[in-house]
């Protein structure tokens, strides 16, 4: 903790369910603009999250000494004040805990994000004094987009009101109130001014503006006594302070302790939840900047609600989701807040979704709540309805991805795709296949023989052109083929075709297209995006905007796509690849005490010692790990039966 090197690059992330979040470095410096103390949505400005509370110093006072605890890096490589040397201990097995010391003043400070108020709730403890204690909270505000900065300036609204121990106070027009109320009796003192500078390192590696100046309205002063706990709450609306260390202890005891490995991954995977106050619910791709997005969604969901036996939130989602797709389908504007929604291989992803749902629920559950949705799917594909996905004579799907980015590998420069993989995309092909397979299965479980001939007829179709299209004389699969052009790039793409229930490769091909993979693009942080052999491999996710956006889906290490594999693995080689995948999951538990703790970023370096890259928390990553886990656990339990 008191040395930086160590203690900047690592991150902690609290979320409620409504898209807010507090974010920062262990140390409480924030690296980043979009890290704050109170980061939430405010719908009524637009569709961002924004920065409230950017942080919150708190310094002790003995003796007339003053010792503060907060930590800022303003330009010039300056750290200030370095509170971070006052540091003793941290954990945050249930909520972050830092424990200070300060000659002979221990304080204890701890935090809890309310679960569905945009509320941070940070409870200060002196653990030990010898004489009079007084504490001073110091609150940097920031009012802005989590995209932008705030600079000095004389729009900015210095009034304040009194409210119930504490202040309420709003910088523009526009944003709702911030509220800063304590449990105790306070004193605050009104000395507004501008911290100047406060530089942002992260930003500074992203090749972006990097330095702002955040308003300080003035401080709360209390004394505290030994053993004695005062809580600080900031919120977008007014308590009863008096509720305050009750309702403190109520979110503690709310929390899983991130104990263990899957704990960690079962925190991570709630923190992805979003509740709209309509009943909405949806899974956000990642923090801090991704939104809800379609294929995201349907690709982390099972893994996020199912694997951890929380079928409820599924149907919930998909109940959300339903809706979406069914409007999208109609042609009508959509009442959701899920992006990306036309993008040509989601009604695909829905439907692998819904294939997981009935292995957990049941085939008849299944059936009975999303038969007719998957039918509609199939049929808005198949007569041409989709915008930009056609079934082709030799019962291929055709994408136009030349000019816009339509698959996964959405990395765009100057507007144009740089993989603009078109024509006939090998995992649009495999799901294609998958879902026709699966569709008519659940056509003939519910007596519609008509519908299960007609699917399988077009899935036998699908299935000789697949091999004749996409398998090459080297053994696996090119990437995506457009007329005469064949993209020979050795890519992670084409483990779809092994890992998913209805493959339409004989076993031979499959074992040779996942040895390839194995061979040339497995790392232990999941599959590269492009193997080192091919051209244009570039697996660091370093610099500058345009040299990241080369760089991110052209050698870069994915772990969702590890799930996939992994999969592929169980299904081909069952039990003699245990050991191995089990021991894949140990380089995933190695990064709970790295990056963001206890969760997956979005993506790693594809060559050694494979950094952590991009968004903090990213669903699919976490989504498939926990698949994986319970794949595993599945296996180990028939096993098990089978010895018997």
């Amino acid at each position: 903790m008191t040395n930086l090197e160590e203690a900047l690059p690592r991150e902690l992330l609290r979320t409620n369910r409504s898209g807010a979040y507090s974010c920062s470095t262990i140390v409480d410096c924030n690296t980043r603009k979009y890290h704050g103390l109170l980061v939430v949505p405010v719908p009524e400005l637009d569709d961002e999250n924004h920065v409230l509370l950017s942080s919150l110093d708190a310094t002790v006072i003995q003796h007339g000494a003053a010792f503060n605890l907060g930590l800022h890096k303003y330009q010039g490589n300056n750290y200030s004040p370095k509170g971070h040397k006052y540091i003793r201990e941290f954990d945050c097995g249930r909520v972050p805990t830092t424990i200070y010391r300060v000659g002979g003043v221990i304080l204890k400070r701890e935090i809890v994000f309310q679960h569905y108020e945009d509320r941070i709730l940070i409870r200060y403890t002196l653990v030990d004094a010898h004489s009079l204690t007084t504490l001073r909270l110091r609150p940097f505000l920031a009012f802005r987009s989590v995209r932008q900065f705030t600079h000095e300036n004389m729009v900015a609204n210095r009034d304040y009101q009194l409210v119930d121990k504490g202040i309420k106070t709003c910088m523009y027009a526009g944003y709702p109130e911030l509220y800063m109320q304590l449990s105790k009796t306070n004193e605050f003192k009104y000395q507004p001014d501008w911290y100047r500078d406060i530089t942002y390192p992260k930003e500074q590696e992203r090749g972006y503006a990097s330095n702002e100046d955040l308003y300080v309205p003035g401080y709360f002063e209390m004394n505290i006594r030994k053993g004695e706990s005062i809580v600080f709450a900031a919120s977008t609306s007014e308590i009863k302070t008096s509720a305050l260390k009750a309702l403190f202890d109520e979110e503690v005891n709310e929390r899983t302790p991130r104990d263990n490995f899957f704990h960690c991954l079962i925190n991570a995977a709630h923190q992805f939840h979003i509740h709209e106050k309509n009943g909405d619910r949806y899974i956000l791709a990642g923090y801090p900047w991704f939104k809800c997005r379609a294929r995201d969604m349907f690709i982390a969901l099972p893994g996020l609600t199912l694997s951890i036996e929380e079928q409820d939130y599924f149907e919930l989602v998909m109940k959300t989701a339903q809706r979406g797709l069914t409007e999208f389908m109609e042609g009508k504007p959509l009442t959701v807040k899920i992006y990306e929604m036309e993008q040509p291989d989601v009604p695909l992803w829905v439907i692998w979704c819904l294939q997981q749902y009935a292995k957990e629920a049941g085939t008849e559950k299944c059936l009975k709540r999303y038969g007719g949705l998957m039918e509609r799917l199939i049929k808005f594909i198949e007569n041409g309805k989709h915008p930009n996905l056609k079934v082709m004579e030799n019962g291929l799907v055709y994408t136009d991805g030349r000019e816009t980015a339509v698959t996964w590998m959405n990395s765009t420069v100057n507007g144009k795709p740089v993989i603009p993989r078109t024509g006939y995309i090998v995992e649009f092909n495999a799901l294609w296949y998958n879902a026709l397979k699966f569709c008519s299965a659940m056509a003939d479980l519910s007596g519609n023989k008509k519908d299960a001939a007609h699917f399988e007829q077009l899935a036998q179709h699908c299935k000789q052109s697949f091999v004749d299209v996409f398998l090459n004389e080297y053994g696996y699969l090119f990437d995506y083929v457009d007329g005469n052009m064949m993209d020979w790039s050795v890519r992670p793409n084409m483990i779809f075709a092994v890992a998913l229930d209805y493959s339409p490769l004989a076993q031979e091909q499959k074992k040779s297209v996942l040895d390839v993979c194995t061979r040339e693009l497995l790392t232990p942080k999941g599959l590269r995006s492009l193997s080192p052999k091919s051209g244009g491999y570039n697996p660091m996710y370093t610099g500058p905007q345009t040299q990241r956006d080369y760089a991110y889906h052209q050698g870069t290490a994915w772990p969702w796509l590890g799930g996939f594999y992994m999969e592929a693995c169980l299904k081909l080689y069952k039990r003699t690849r245990q050991s191995f995948i089990e021991r894949q999951m140990v380089g995933y538990e190695d990064e709970m005490n790295q990056h963001c703790l206890g969760t997956i970023p979005e993506l790693f370096d594809g060559n050694p010692p494979f950094n952590g890259r991009g968004a903090i928390s990213f669903a699919m990553n976490v989504a498939e790990i926990l698949r994986t886990l319970e794949l595993l656990e599945r296996y180990n339990f028939n096993s098990g039966e089978e010895t018997k």
